[in-house]
Parts: C-alpha cells; structure tokens; sequence
C-alpha cells in the first residue's frame, strides 16, 4: 500500500491495516534524513519486525561536455 508518497510492502502480515503503515512511515522518517522512497516490514520468526526502507535518489541533470582541439 502507499502512504504519503511512500510505498510499503508487508512480508508475513496478512492484516496490516493504513494506521499501521503510517506508524512505519513516521518511524523511518523520523530517524532517516533523506527522502523515503518505500518501506519493507518483514515479521521475524521470534514475532519481532525487521524494518528496512529504500531511499529516494536524487535527481540530477546529466550534463556531456565534448572538448577538443581548436582548428
């Protein structure tokens, strides 16, 4: 599901409900500087979640400079 601009997958929660998504959404941005691009949350075998996310690239301007020798 998408929540504010960011994409968040859920792997072994069947019923993660938008509050929920949300609550990852301000937890990782809380802590991260750079723009969030999506959110993984992932149930681990001991009940705890592993939260991992992906950062949203700059953009930038390829810019091609062709030198040579005056004629």
């Amino acid at each position: 599901m998408i929540v504010d601009g960011v994409k968040v997958n859920f792997f072994g929660i069947d019923d993660a409900t938008r509050e929920e998504a949300a609550n990852y959404v301000d937890y990782v941005r809380a802590r991260v500087e750079t723009p969030v691009k999506a959110i993984n949350v992932k149930l681990c075998d001991d009940g705890l979640v592993d939260v991992s996310y992906q950062a949203r690239g700059e953009k930038f301007e390829r810019i091609r400079r062709i030198t040579g020798q005056p004629d």
